[in-house]
C-alpha cells in the first residue's frame, strides 16, 4: 500500500538517522554523467538493474521508479546541478515503515572522468531503519553495477 513520506530537502542527505555512502571512478566526464542521470530518467532501467521503469514527471521535476521486486517511489527532484549534483526525495512509495528517503549523486571530476558518491538517505521505524542497514553490501554492489553498466554505456 502506498503511503506519502514527510518532505525533506537536500540538507536530508546530511542529516538522516541512516546514510548509507558509497562512491566509485568512472572514465566518462562528470557531464555526460550528469545528463544520464537528469535527462534520460527512461534510460535508469537499462543500466540500474534493479529498475525495471523510470519515467520524469512535470517536465523532469519528478520520477516514477519501479524497482525489481516490486518497489515503487514516486520522487521529487530536489537538486539538479550540471556535472555537480543529482538529487531527489521520495514524497510517495510502497515500502512499509519508511517515513523519509532521499537519494544523492555527487560527482566529482577525477582522474579525466568522474568520481561518483551516492548517498541513500532514509528515516523510518526502527524495523525500516535497520533493513535499509542490513540492505548495505545489496545496495552497494546494485550502485558498482549501476555505475559500471553507466560508464560502459556513455563509451559507447
Amino acid at each position: 500500500m502506498a503511503h506519502r513520506l514527510r518532505p525533506v530537502g537536500l540538507d536530508f542527505v546530511d542529516t538522516a538517522p541512516v546514510r548509507l555512502i558509497f562512491a566509485q571512478e568512472m572514465s566518462a566526464a562528470p557531464d555526460a554523467v550528469f545528463h544520464a542521470l537528469n535527462d534520460d530518467v527512461p534510460g535508469w532501467a537499462e543500466w540500474f538493474s534493479a529498475v525495471t521503469r523510470a519515467r520524469a514527471l512535470d517536465d523532469g521535476a519528478g520520477r516514477d521508479i519501479r524497482l525489481k521486486g516490486g518497489g515503487h517511489f514516486v520522487e521529487t527532484v530536489i537538486a539538479a546541478k550540471e556535472a555537480e549534483v543529482y538529487a531527489y526525495r521520495v514524497d510517495i512509495t510502497n515500502a512499509p515503515g519508511a517515513r523519509a528517503l532521499a537519494e544523492e549523486w555527487r560527482l566529482v571530476p577525477a582522474g579525466g572522468g568522474t568520481r561518483v558518491q551516492w548517498t541513500f538517505a532514509a528515516d523510518g521505524s526502527a524495523l525500516f531503519r535497520g533493513v535499509v542497514r542490513l540492505a548495505r553490501p545489496g545496495l552497494g554492489r546494485a550502485f558498482k553495477g549501476a555505475v559500471t553498466e553507466l560508464d560502459r554505456r556513455l563509451g559507447r
